[in-house]
């Protein structure tokens, strides 16, 4: 009878929020676990539970995985917002559930932080688990990502279900080892595109075998770590691969997986690795290929994770970037793009961000591609724009205000294509001011 008031309560408390026009993230979560705590056990759930777990693009992977299944004419249940600790995901179920406790869905597809895997599916039965990276990211919250692959793999040592692997990455490849009686485990890889490079450019992990401590050994790098890799004594990284993406055509933003060609509406490698993983675990549920491809291209994520804008006819680029390896990919973006262009790099270190930016020592700014002027902000404006100084870009191009709002108008003083990096905190706030100038009348 606890769980059932529990959950009549936070019905009443969601229609109250509702009303005042308020979503509430994960406050319904957080009140209702910690009434109590072992509440997911009262949730009668009969349909495949998947989730996406990584350091960078589970928000766009999760959504992207929902979207292919709605396409289908399946009823999705999705913490697509983001809430992806154990209180945000309990708080999707509480707001999709009946007052027994029974959830009516075909799937429940959720983001799940890298951390909170064993606490979630502790009591949720976990049908399919799709990781697609591990990067480092806020040592001061989850401290080196070895800790976090650690604490997944002793999960995954008592999980027989689906478990899909980015092979190209030797952080994530390893977790297919965790229990060897799972028979389910499926990989998938990108083929070398255009910009790999024979060596690594950027911060990365994992440079030695996890099961015999020999450095591994690449024939190419995508970007950071992720790449074509083996062990050259145990050949760990010498995987059969489920799905494999080919002919990587940035520019016309398509690829090919099994004679198949998927056009998306993203120009990054860091994204074809995102929808290679939702293509192969579509195919687990047997979708039909052409309601992926359909849902694939038609698939946005208008929540600045690289999202394109137009700001008085001034093409905007936004993404999030919250690591080093999100920053460099977003630079490799802008770098691949020969256009003259401007950026804006917005820097807060709110709590959720971690209080510690030493990281931003880990992004690659040297050699910037026809990148005429830099203006930065947010509460470590000055940090990012010596970083940048540093790198050795011209000073007098670095523009440091710690007033968003100024930050933006002058951003737009010229009629320069935009690239915009926020970190967590900055970006929807960065987001918004960016569309509330689109408002205003020149």
């Amino acid at each position: 009878m606890k769980n059932f008031f529990i959950v009549l309560a936070m019905k009443a408390l969601h229609l109250g929020l509702k009303i005042m026009g308020k979503n509430g993230g994960n406050f319904l979560g957080k009140l209702a676990y910690d009434w109590n705590p072992n509440i997911f056990k009262y949730f009668k759930i009969d349909c495949p539970i998947i989730a996406v777990t990584a350091t960078n693009g589970k928000t766009m992977t999760n959504n992207a995985i929902g979207y292919v299944f709605k396409t289908a004419g399946k009823k999705v249940i999705s913490n697509t917002e983001g809430n992806n600790m154990e209180t945000g995901i309990l708080s999707t179920i509480l707001k999709n559930c009946t007052l027994t406790g029974k959830v009516k869905a075909d799937y429940l597809v959720f983001e799940v932080d890298e951390g909170y895997v064993p606490v979630v599916f502790k009591d949720l039965k976990l049908d399919t688990l799709v990781v697609i990276n591990f990067f480092r990211d806020q040592l001061d919250r989850n401290g080196e990502v070895e800790s976090l692959i650690l604490k997944i793999n002793e999960f995954l040592k008592n999980y027989s279900g689906n478990l899909v692997l980015n092979n190209d990455d030797p952080n994530v490849a390893r977790l297919g080892h965790a229990n060897p009686n799972n028979e389910n485990v499926f990989y998938f890889s990108v083929d070398k595109y255009e910009h790999a490079t024979t060596n690594m450019k950027e911060a990365g992990e994992g440079k030695f075998c996890p099961f015999c401590n020999t450095r591994i050994e690449y024939q190419y790098y995508q970007y950071s770590h992720i790449g074509k890799f083996e062990c050259p004594q145990c050949h760990y990284g010498n995987n059969n691969i489920y799905r494999t993406a080919i002919n990587i055509d940035l520019k016309n933003k398509c690829f090919d997986v099994d004679n198949t060609t998927y056009h998306i509406r993203f120009n990054s490698i860091y994204n074809i690795y995102n929808f290679t993983a939702v293509i192969a675990c579509a195919s687990l549920y047997k979708v039909d290929t052409e309601i992926v491809k359909k849902a694939l291209s038609e698939f946005v994520l208008n929540n600045g994770r690289l999202e394109e804008l137009q700001v008085h006819n001034i093409p905007t680029i936004i993404n999030l970037a919250k690591n080093p390896t999100g920053a460099n990919v977003s630079l490799r973006v802008l770098n691949e793009d020969n256009d003259e262009k401007e950026l804006l790099f917005v820097l807060n270190d709110n709590m959720a961000d971690g209080f510690d930016v030493s990281w931003i020592w880990d992004i690659n700014f040297d050699n910037l591609n026809n990148v005429t002027r830099i203006v930065t902000s947010g509460t470590r404006a000055f940090d990012i724009a010596i970083r940048i100084k540093t790198s050795g870009y011209t000073p007098a191009k670095i523009e440091p205000y710690l007033n968003l709002e100024e930050a933006i108008t002058n951003l737009y003083k010229t009629n320069t294509k935009k690239y915009v990096i926020a970190n967590y905190t900055s970006l929807q706030s960065t987001r918004k001011e960016i569309l509330k100038y689109s408002e205003k009348k020149l």
